[in-house]
């Protein structure tokens, strides 16, 4: 059972991931927590582990139709490196519960801005 949970959880984020861009990590959370019963820190490492392969996947699906060259985004993804080593070490020293309200609040935030554009 918990393997059909996982698989029915990606196949959600990659869904989300493909048709949006982006968002696969705001599903696989709360499912992590409290579907599958994953520890809260446990589940944001999880997710943001599983973002590297949803977005390859997504790359090679929207890459040939976007033309986007690699070299136009290159200081973002060097920008989000830097990023994301620095929120790595400061998630080490984050409590679950300060992390969920965080999250709570993006949801919060990016749901009235799609509501209002």
């Amino acid at each position: 059972m918990k393997n059909i949970k996982g698989i029915l959880t990606g196949a959600l984020a990659g869904f989300a991931n493909g048709f949006f861009g982006a968002g696969g990590g705001l599903f696989l959370v709360p499912l992590y927590v409290r579907w599958m019963g994953i520890d809260t820190k446990k589940a944001f490492a999880t997710s943001i582990a599983v973002i590297l392969p949803l977005s390859a996947v997504s790359l090679f699906v929207y890459y040939p139709k976007s033309g986007v060259g690699i070299t136009s985004v290159l200081p973002l993804m060097l920008g989000g490196l830097a990023g994301g080593i620095a929120a790595g070490k400061l998630f080490r020293k984050t409590r679950a519960a300060l992390l969920r309200r965080i999250l709570g609040l993006l949801i919060i935030y990016g749901g009235i801005k799609a509501l209002l554009q």
